[in-house]
């Protein structure tokens, strides 16, 4: 399961991550992308997590989606994506992302990978886990999660990337930026359409 988190505003996550999947798993786990065998490409099945979270939905707030993939030895793993774009920290988010992964597994039996991108402004929130323990009996789920704050201080990095996410990832930061002018975001708006063309993105890409 993918979650991403990210500020109030309008997204692009959504057609970013239909149309470049591929490059989101490279360039936020690259481990995780190492591992699938992309010549057997990538199919998203968003039916199947409706069937087991009808509050899943695509709209301004939220964005649900799920991937099926293959890992070179063979195995099919589902990926499922959630986007929510909120403003103050969810205390339940590591539960939801439990919930979401063992709802896929009872009903399909697959292999789950659940991955979290957190996209909010605050340094301190970093929920890995979701975990409990009554009366000797335990649970630990742990996923794996990234936080685009902590991209800061690679821009240097980002900047000479050819990844359409690191021009999202600068984009997103400088919108952190500029939460409250309106002009500095529209400006980083336009920045981001130069710099994705300069990459050799096609319009219809863009």
């Amino acid at each position: 399961m993918i979650k991403v988190i990210v500020s109030d505003n309008d997204s692009p996550w959504k057609e970013i991550l239909d149309h470049y999947f591929r490059h989101f798993m490279d360039f936020f786990f690259p481990i995780v992308h190492e591992a699938i065998d992309w010549s057997k490409g990538h199919e998203f099945i968003d039916k199947e997590l409706q069937k087991i979270a009808p509050d899943a939905e695509i709209g301004r707030r939220t964005v649900d989606k799920l991937v099926k993939v293959w890992l070179k030895d063979g195995t099919e793993v589902w990926t499922a994506v959630h986007i929510e774009i909120q403003g103050k920290s969810d205390p339940r988010f590591a539960e939801r992302m439990y919930v979401y992964h063992y709802r896929l597994f009872d009903k399909y039996h697959r292999n789950i990978i659940s991955l979290a991108v957190l996209a909010d402004a605050r340094k301190t929130w970093r929920p890995n886990r979701f975990e409990y323990d009554c009366c000797g009996c335990r649970l630990q789920f742990h996923f794996l999660m990234v936080k685009l704050l902590d991209y800061a201080d690679r821009m240097h990095v980002l900047a000479t990337s050819n990844n359409p996410f690191a021009v999202v990832v600068m984009t997103h930061l400088k919108g952190l930026e500029t939460a409250k002018d309106i002009y500095g975001r529209y400006a980083a708006k336009l920045r981001l359409i130069k710099d994705l063309y300069e990459r050799g993105l096609g319009r219809e890409d863009i």
